[in-house]
C-alpha cells in the first residue's frame, strides 16, 4: 500500500468512527447543560443520578444558550437538560403569566417536551452593582437607575441577557432606563470586570456564589418585572424521570449557591461537586487544582481524540472536494475566479455564525455541524495550492508527455499533479494545522474536544482550565505541523531521481 492510500484509509477511518460514535451512544441518555457554572454543575448531578439508578448517561455540557439546547432537544442530540420556568415560558413559548407545572405541561405537550423534577429553588435574574457605588448614588431599587444621568454607569451585561425577551429590552421598557446595554460580556467574566472597574452594572443570577465575596449591592425589582426561575429539568416527553425523583426539591437556594461556591471560589470540579452533594459530604474547600493537575486530568486523551476526529475527518472531505475544485479552476480559467473567490468568501464567515447556519441546516448539534463548519474552513488553501501549484508546471513538460502519446488525463495523473505536489502538499498542511485552533469553537455545540476545558474555563472564568486545554491545541497544532513535514521529508525521499547525463 502506498503512503498516499495507506494517509486516505486512515483518515476515512477517523471519518467513520466519528460518525459511529454518535450511534454508539444513542441508548445513553444524553444531558445537556448551558454554558454557565449552575448548569455545568446541575448536568453533573443529573449524569450521577441516573448512572446511580443503573442508566446509561452521558453530559454534553457547555451547550451555549438556550436557543442552542431547545433546538437540540428537538433534534434528539440532548435527551434533558436543567431549565428554569421563566425561561421556558418567555424564551421556549414566547407567553406571559407564571403557570403551574402541569399547565406548563400542557403548553409544551404539543412540542414533544415536558417539565418534571422541580429542584426547589428560584434562580431569578438581578441587577447589580458595586456596593459603594450603589451607596454613593443612592441606588437600591432598579427603578433610581432611571433618575442617573447618562453616563453614570457602565452596564456589562451578559450575550444571553440583552437577546432575550426577558431580559434587557423588555426590562429597559418597563423601568424606562435612558442608558444602552453596552458592549456583551461573558457572565463568568462579568463579576471581575465589575471588581477591576471596567464596567459598573452586570446582570447576575440569585445564586451566583460571588455577590457577597465581590461585596455588591444586588437591585431590587420593585416592579415584579422578573418571573420566577423555579428550576425544574426540561426533558423530551419519552424520557422517564423516575429515576430523577429522588432529587426533586432536594436543592434550596443555599444548597445551590453553596455548590456554585465550591466550583467557582475553591476550584473543585463540576463532577466533584455534584458527587460530594449525591453522598451528602461535606463541601470540599481548599482543593484548587493546578494548572499540572487540570492539564493532565483523565479526560485529556478523550478530548485529544476528538479534536483529532474533527480535524482529520474534515481535512479528508476537504482534500477529496478541494483537489477537484482546484483542478476545475486551472482547467477553465474563465471559472477560476468564481471557484477561488467562493472558497475565499467562506473563510471569512465568523465561526460561530457558521456553526448556528449549519444547526438550522442540519437540525442538529454536535458531531455533524462541527465537521462540515471545518469542513469548509479548510477549503481555500488547498484549493488554492491545488490551483497554484497546477499553473507552475512548466508548460514544456505537459506538451512532451501529450507528445509521448499522453491523453489529457493521464498527463494530469503522471505528470501535472505530481509536479505540483509540493504546493498542494502545502495547502493540505496549512488547512490541517488552521483546523485544530478552529475546532476549540467546535465545543460551544456539543461536539468535544480540547475547546470543552476552554468553555468551562470562560464559565468559571478559571485561568489553570481555560490553558489546560489552549495549551494542548497548540502542542497539537504544533504536533500536526512536524508530522507533515516529516511525511513530506520521507515521501521526497522515496521519490526517484532524475538520472545524470551520460
Amino acid at each position: 500500500m502506498t503512503h498516499r492510500s495507506w494517509t486516505g484509509c486512515v483518515a476515512w477511518l477517523l471519518i467513520l468512527l466519528g460518525a459511529l460514535a454518535p450511534a454508539l451512544a444513542a441508548d445513553a441518555v444524553v444531558v445537556g447543560s448551558k454554558r454557565f457554572t449552575e448548569s455545568y454543575i446541575l448536568g453533573e448531578i443529573v449524569r450521577q443520578t441516573l448512572a446511580e439508578a443503573g442508566v446509561a448517561a452521558e453530559h454534553k455540557q457547555g451547550l451555549g444558550n438556550t436557543g442552542i439546547l431547545e433546538q437540540a432537544l428537538a433534534s434528539g442530540a440532548v435527551d434533558i437538560y436543567p431549565e428554569y420556568t421563566g425561561t421556558i415560558v418567555r424564551e421556549l413559548l414566547k407567553r406571559e403569566g407564571k403557570p403551574s407545572l402541569e399547565e406548563l405541561n400542557t403548553w409544551l405537550a404539543p412540542r414533544g417536551l415536558k417539565a418534571a423534577v422541580p429542584l426547589g429553588f428560584n434562580n431569578t435574574y438581578a441587577l447589580a452593582l458595586r456596593a459603594s457605588d450603589a451607596e454613593r448614588l443612592g441606588v437600591t431599587r432598579i427603578s433610581d437607575l432611571a433618575r442617573l444621568p447618562a453616563g453614570t454607569l457602565k452596564p456589562g451585561l451578559s450575550h444571553e441577557f440583552q437577546a432575550r425577551a426577558d431580559g434587557w429590552p423588555a426590562l429597559q421598557r418597563a423601568y424606562g432606563l435612558p442608558f444602552g446595554p453596552g458592549a456583551a460580556l461573558d457572565h463568568g467574566l462579568a463579576y471581575d470586570a465589575l471588581a477591576a472597574g471596567q464596567v459598573d452594572l452586570i446582570d447576575i443570577y440569585s445564586t451566583d456564589a460571588k455577590v457577597g465575596r465581590y461585596q455588591l449591592r444586588v437591585l431590587e425589582d420593585d416592579r415584579s418585572f422578573f418571573p420566577r426561575y423555579d428550576a425544574v429539568l426540561l426533558m423530551r416527553a419519552a424520557v422517564d424521570e423516575r429515576p430523577l425523583q429522588r432529587l426533586a426539591g432536594r436543592i434550596d437556594e443555599a444548597a445551590m449557591i453553596a455548590l456554585n461556591a465550591q466550583v467557582e471560589l475553591d476550584g473543585v470540579s463540576f463532577a466533584e461537586a455534584a458527587r460530594r452533594f449525591l453522598a451528602g459530604a461535606a463541601p470540599a474547600t481548599g482543593a484548587r487544582q493546578g494548572f499540572v493537575d487540570r492539564l493532565f486530568a483523565p479526560d485529556l486523551a478523550r478530548l485529544t481524540g476528538q479534536h483529532l476526529v474533527l480535524v482529520f475527518g474534515s481535512l479528508a472531505l476537504a482534500v477529496a472536494l478541494g483537489v477537484p475544485l482546484g483542478v476545475l479552476a486551472w482547467r477553465c480559467p474563465r471559472l477560476a475566479g468564481a471557484v477561488l473567490g467562493a472558497v475565499g468568501v467562506l473563510q471569512t464567515v465568523p465561526s460561530l455564525a457558521l456553526l448556528a447556519f449549519l444547526i438550522v441546516l442540519v437540525g442538529a448539534i454536535g458531531f455533524v455541524p462541527a465537521l462540515l463548519a471545518l469542513f469548509l474552513y479548510a477549503l481555500l488553501p488547498i484549493v488554492r495550492n491545488t490551483h497554484a501549484g497546477l499553473n507552475g508546471v512548466p508548460a514544456g513538460l505537459t506538451q512532451a508527455a501529450r507528445a509521448l502519446g499522453l491523453s489529457a488525463p493521464q498527463a494530469l495523473w503522471t505528470v501535472q499533479l505530481p509536479l505540483a505536489m509540493p504546493m498542494l502538499w502545502a495547502g493540505v498542511k496549512t488547512a490541517a494545522v488552521i483546523n485544530v485552533g478552529t475546532a476549540t469553537v467546535a465545543a460551544f455545540i456539543g461536539a468535544g474536544g480540547l475547546g470543552e476545558r476552554i468553555v468551562a474555563g470562560l464559565a468559571v472564568n478559571d485561568g489553570a482550565t481555560l490553558l489546560a486545554g489552549a495549551v494542548p491545541a497548540a502542542v497539537l497544532a504544533l504536533a500536526v505541523q512536524w508530522g507533515f513535514d516529516t511525511a513530506e521529508r520521507l515521501w521526497g525521499r522515496g521519490r526517484p531521481r532524475p538520472a545524470p547525463p551520460d
